[in-house]
């Protein structure tokens, strides 16, 4: 099961954390597995690309793990931007909860 951590200070994200594999199907043939990297993954490039927030970013070597932490700082534009674009993969991924509970867990504190 993916199992993703989202901590808030306040309203603001400060890391989204997402471990584990979903076993919805055979390997390399798993689409909530595969849809929910296309997502996390896209987030992450999005607000790497598109603001000046300096993000730090930890993968597993073999898949099954993503940490992305947001810098504290003051919340500016480019903040208030970076925070969107988590909001709007938070929204896909709970998309994926609501189909695929089985396969994947999200928890927002």
């Amino acid at each position: 099961m993916i199992q993703v951590t989202v901590k808030r200070n306040d309203q603001y994200i400060q890391s989204i954390e997402l471990s584990g594999h979903a076993e919805s199907g055979p390997y390399g043939y798993d689409l909530v597995c595969a849809g929910v990297s296309a997502v996390s993954i896209g987030a992450v490039n999005a607000v790497m690309e598109l603001s000046d927030v300096d993000l730090k970013v930890e993968q597993g070597k073999e898949g099954g793990y993503l940490l992305v932490t947001v810098p504290e700082m003051l919340h500016n534009k480019e903040m208030e931007k970076a925070q969107l674009l988590f909001e709007g993969m938070l929204i896909s991924l709970k998309s994926f909860e609501n189909d695929y509970g089985n396969f994947i867990r999200i928890q927002d504190k």
